[in-house]
C-alpha cells in the first residue's frame, strides 16, 4: 500500500490505481536517481587534466567548482551536462504520466546530491534543479534561469543565486498554474538549501567568494 504521505507528495490522494502504479514509479525514480548520480563534473576535470575535483577549492562537484579549477570550457559543460541531468529524467519518463515523470526527475536530483559512485558525497543540484524545472514547465524554468542570472549578475555570489533560483522555482511554477509539481519541487528546493547550509552561514558574515572567471595559476 502507499502511504498516506506518498499520496500527498504525488498530488493524487484518492487517485485509484496508484498502488498498481508503485513499481512503475519506482522504476522511474530508480533510473532518474542512476543517471543523476552520474558525476560529470568530476568526470569533465580528470578529462581536461584539472585534478580531482574532489580536492578542489570548495570540493564540489559541480561546475563552480569547475570554474575555480580553472576551465570555463569544462564549467559551461558541467553546468549543461548536470542540468541536463534533470531534464533528461523528466523528459524520458513523461510518456509514463506526470506522475512518473516528477519522480524521474526528482530522483536525478537526488543522485546528484548523493551519488552512489562518490559514497553519497554530491553536489548542490542547483543545475540538475533547473534542467527538471525547464522539462516539467519551460516557462516557470525560464523564470528561475532568469533569477539566477540576476542574482549572480548583482552580486557575482554563485551559492545566492543558486538559492534564489531553486527558491523562486516552486513559485514560478504555482504562478503558472503548474500545481501537480509544485510540492515536490517544493521539497527539493528545501534539499538543495540544506545542502547550501556552510554558504548560508558564509553568506550571514559576508564571507562568501565570488565567481571569478579568471583562471588560477
Amino acid at each position: 500500500m502507499i502511504p498516506e504521505w506518498l499520496r500527498a507528495l504525488l498530488g493524487q490522494a484518492a487517485a485509484p490505481g496508484l498502488d498498481e502504479a508503485a513499481p512503475y514509479l519506482a522504476a522511474a525514480f530508480a533510473a532518474g536517481y542512476l543517471l543523476g548520480a552520474i558525476p560529470f563534473g568530476v568526470v569533465i576535470a580528470r578529462l581536461m587534466g584539472l585534478g580531482d575535483l574532489r580536492k578542489i577549492g570548495s570540493g564540489n562537484i559541480g561546475a563552480t567548482n569547475v570554474l575555480r579549477a580553472g576551465g570555463k570550457g569544462a564549467a559551461a559543460a558541467t553546468l549543461a551536462l548536470d542540468a541536463g541531468k534533470g531534464a533528461a529524467a523528466a523528459l524520458l519518463f513523461a510518456g509514463w504520466g506526470p506522475d512518473a515523470q516528477v519522480l524521474a526527475g526528482a530522483g536525478a536530483f537526488v543522485g546528484h546530491l548523493f551519488p552512489v559512485w562518490l559514497r553519497f558525497r554530491g553536489g548542490k543540484g542547483v543545475a540538475t534543479f533547473l534542467g527538471l524545472i525547464l522539462a516539467l514547465d519551460p516557462l516557470a524554468g525560464l523564470g528561475a534561469c532568469a533569477v539566477w542570472l540576476a542574482v549572480a549578475a548583482l552580486t557575482r555570489i554563485s551559492s545566492a543565486a543558486g538559492l534564489a533560483a531553486t527558491a523562486s522555482g516552486p513559485l514560478w511554477l504555482w504562478a503558472l498554474g503548474d500545481l501537480h509539481a509544485v510540492l515536490v519541487a517544493a521539497v527539493l528546493a528545501a534539499l538543495s538549501w540544506l545542502r547550501h547550509r556552510d554558504n548560508i552561514r558564509r553568506l550571514a558574515r559576508g564571507e562568501e567568494s565570488r565567481i571569478s572567471l579568471k583562471r588560477r595559476r
